[in-house]
């Protein structure tokens, strides 16, 4: 009978899918962006994906075995959180400094609040943030072949113009997991299929992005400019594979569309009139801050509630 009336942390998932499993099918999605950052940009981003793998993995042990609690490592969520930091960064980034940004995934954005599914910001993206406001020199320098480029995104908000073919094959420069669309793609559709995400939240970003871009971007209707905006930054790897975190994310259909709302304006806004040409990291982070607030006003009204007395 114990068993029967013992209640778990979050996240809840009514289904028979444990969170190993769950979490073994994102690193599955994620495999054919990171197969082909490490063809794209060489054994260096090889290094920095097992090396951020491991500083997560190791960060959460030594947390669970100094704070006497029951190991956690076996659900695989710090190498989802790892592996995201990882497609997060530059290929030259400082190994090192990964390690750096691995330990503050884990022990301050997600071990400190409770574990999983008690963290109010999804760690790899938090780390993200530190890294760049910590270390923004290695975190803007990009490489391309072996030279420093600007990203799509940098030269669209020059002025300049992409091939957006590059775009979806991936060669160009950016971060490790972000430039090639096909592979993120197929990513996304394998966690559709498998019930791990559902559309709600990726469609209303994208959608709500694009008429963002089509009001406000500058170049009307201009659907060369928007395929380039959509496909030549993070929004793509941030609306499938982050945006969609269970622990940070609202659980109701209406919240869903409303927290995909906010992350569509508030990444145009960053993107159009913020000093940087991305905004995906911020846009998602300020929008987890909100999923209290967009839970309580998007709640369902119990049944006999409501009425008149």
């Amino acid at each position: 009978m114990s068993e029967l009336l013992h209640v778990s942390s979050s996240p809840h998932v009514r289904s028979k899918d444990t969170t190993q499993k769950i979490m073994l099918y994102v690193v599955i999605s994620l495999l054919p962006a990171a197969c082909f950052g490490v063809y794209n940009f060489g054994m260096q981003a090889l290094v920095l994906i097992l090396v951020t793998i491991a500083s997560c993995v190791l960060s959460e042990y030594v947390f669970n075995m100094i704070t006497k609690r029951k190991q956690t490592i076996q659900d695989l969520s710090a190498v989802v959180t790892g592996l995201l930091l990882a497609l997060n960064l530059p290929p030259a980034f400082p190994w090192y400094l990964a390690i750096v940004g691995g330990i503050f995934a884990i022990i301050v954005v997600k071990m400190v609040f409770g574990g999983l599914g008690q963290n109010f910001m999804n760690p790899a993206l938090g780390a993200r943030c530190f890294l760049l406001i910590s270390f923004t020199g290695y975190m803007t320098n990009f490489t391309y072949d072996g030279e420093s480029v600007a990203t799509p995104l940098a030269l669209l908000k020059a002025g300049e113009s992409v091939k957006t073919m590059d775009l979806f094959m991936g060669t160009t420069a950016g971060t490790i997991g972000e430039t090639c669309v096909i592979a993120l793609l197929a990513g996304a559709i394998f966690l559709i299929l498998m019930g791990v995400i559902q559309i709600t939240i990726p469609a209303s970003y994208i959608i709500t992005f694009a008429i963002f871009t089509f009001l406000f971007g500058g170049h009307g209707f201009d659907m060369t400019f928007l395929v380039a905006e959509l496909c030549g930054g993070g929004l793509m790897l941030g609306a499938f594979f982050m945006a969609t975190d269970y622990a940070t994310s609202p659980i109701t259909t209406n919240g869903r569309i409303i927290f995909g709302i906010c992350l569509g304006i508030l990444t145009g806004v960053f993107r159009f009139y913020g000093a940087s040409a991305e905004g995906v990291s911020y846009a998602i982070i300020f929008s987890n801050l909100l999923v209290p607030l967009i839970e309580r006003v998007s709640r369902p009204k119990a049944f006999g509630k409501g009425g008149k007395a």
